[in-house]
């Protein structure tokens, strides 16, 4: 395996792209025709200590991330936060000819804002890259718009109010994209429409195996693995579909198996716990009464 390579600030992540000494120490725009410089060795790894936002037009490139490796499309946005591992799969190819742009900014730019308090909400930033966004022409422009302010901004003089304007726009970005994010959801609808059906299966085959008693409940990351997606991809598109988060769809599946062995069992209510994956039963109490507003207990004597 490659050794690891840092990048903890802007300054250094020029550096390894080749490109020019940043305006602002926290924060930068690189156009895409600029990145010369991509490391070109298969397998280069390197931690990002930054928050990168990377529109992709006209370059043949692979990275890996997470667990899965991604070949960008045209017009894709791919999200990665800070302290992220990536992987050189695949040599870029012209990227003197392509138009997008690559975001970075520094976790201390956002620190003290607002941004820095929700930036956890954009989840998008936990997807795999399998999972970019693919935009419209049209969306392209609008973010691309976004991206000229916060380039124009650095073009000029700092001042006290340059920070809080190129972080207003950084969420105007995020948020554009939090919204188109929603988009691709619902057009895709067709294809995820037996995605709640697939997950339910899932639990099923999970509780109809000797997993409950090896490794306890399922997790959203265990479900998302299964289903060759990132648990929070996999939680927003069941929120879409259904209403419910794959959290709350693992609950409600556990409480209505639990419902049954309850009033289907004379067993006590720590083996029915024990055997629903809970460590402790005063877990499962606890779970059941916030669900069903009764104890374990005291459903069990409605039997």
């Amino acid at each position: 395996m490659k050794d690891l390579q840092l990048i903890q600030t802007v300054t250094e992540a020029h550096m390894i792209l080749g490109v020019k000494k940043p305006k602002h120490p926290l924060v930068s725009v690189i156009p895409q025709n600029e990145l010369h410089h991509i490391p070109q060795e298969i397998g280069f790894r390197v931690r990002v200590d930054l928050f990168q936002i990377w529109m992709k037009e006209g370059v043949e490139c692979e990275i890996g991330y997470g667990r899965n490796s991604y070949d960008f499309g045209e017009g894709t946005l791919a999200f990665m936060k800070a302290g992220q591992v990536l992987t050189h799969t695949g040599v870029p190819n012209n990227t003197q000819n392509g138009k997008g742009w690559l975001l970075l900014f520094h976790p201390d730019l956002i620190r003290k804002s607002e941004l820095g308090k929700k930036i956890h909400t954009y989840t998008f930033f936990d997807y795999e890259v399998s999972e970019a966004l693919h935009v419209s022409e049209e969306e392209r422009k609008s973010l691309t718009e976004i991206v000229k302010k916060i380039e124009k901004e650095l073009s000029l003089n700092l001042d006290k109010h340059s920070q809080g304007l190129i972080v207003s726009n950084i969420e105007l970005l995020l948020n554009y994209c939090a919204r188109y994010y929603d988009r691709q959801f619902y057009t895709r609808s067709n294809l995820n429409q037996d995605l709640a059906s697939k997950f339910e299966n899932l639990l099923r085959d999970y509780y109809n195996s000797q997993k409950p008693a090896e490794s306890g409940l399922p997790t959203v990351k265990y479900c998302g693995e299964q289903m060759n997606m990132s648990s929070h991809y996999l939680s927003d598109l069941l929120k879409k579909e259904t209403g419910r988060n794959a959290q709350e769809h693992i609950h409600h599946f556990v409480i209505d198996k639990a419902k049954t062995m309850l009033l289907g069992s004379t067993e006590p209510v720590s083996q029915i716990a024990y055997g629903l994956g809970f460590e402790y039963p005063q877990h499962f109490t606890k779970l059941f009464k916030a669900k069903t507003g009764m104890s374990p207990v005291e459903y069990k004597s409605l039997n």
